[in-house]
């Protein structure tokens, strides 16, 4: 039996397995900078997500307030108010402040909440607005022009026309007539 073993020539110098040191560097960059560009993306969902819920609890305390405006009239009678609240274990203050409208019997209420004590200052977080006063319109459904000061009546307390109804019209389908009340004079609003 006759074994061939075949030789390589040897060139002198073997080729090392791995990576060099430049691209060890190289791929370190890579990750360091995707790891950097994750970390700005995160720290901004959290500031984020911070700020939605300190706009959402504002807002809430803002709505609260109007509430209370509404069942406590006592207050209706001066123009603004202040005050302080604990809530998620937090402090925040608020002020309410009323406004004339061009409707005598009604006031526009702007309650703003501000996050910290009524010494810190700063722009408020949550705003909202409502209105307080009598009511003009009937229950169900309103009958009131808030434009002109002026009241709707129904086609049967309107007076009957001589007209004849227009051929193919339902006459009950007509809009309801509209009768003048005092002239209410505007009041201005401050900004």
């Amino acid at each position: 039996m006759i074994c061939v073993v075949a030789r390589i020539p040897s060139s002198g110098k073997r080729r090392a397995q791995g990576f060099t040191l430049v691209e060890v560097l190289v791929a370190l960059m890579i990750v360091a900078l995707g790891l950097a560009a994750l970390m700005v993306a995160v720290s901004g969902t959290a500031r984020t997500s911070g700020f939605l819920r300190d706009k959402t609890i504002a807002q809430w305390i803002a709505l609260n307030r109007l509430s209370e405006v509404r069942l406590n009239v006592t207050k209706f009678g001066q123009n603004t108010d202040v005050g302080e609240v604990d809530f998620a274990n937090r402090k925040w203050h608020y002020d309410t402040r009323y406004f004339e409208t061009s409707i005598g019997s009604m006031r526009r209420v702007v309650v703003r909440v501000y996050a910290g004590d009524a010494k810190t200052k700063g722009n408020p977080v949550a705003q909202a607005i409502g209105f307080l006063g009598t009511s003009l319109g009937a229950p169900g459904f309103s009958n009131v022009d808030w434009t002109a000061g002026t009241t709707a009546t129904t086609p049967a307390q309107a007076a009957p026309s001589n007209n004849s109804p227009t051929p193919g019209v339902n006459p009950s389908a007509n809009p309801p007539t509209v009768t003048p009340t005092t002239p209410v004079t505007p009041v201005t609003q401050p900004p």
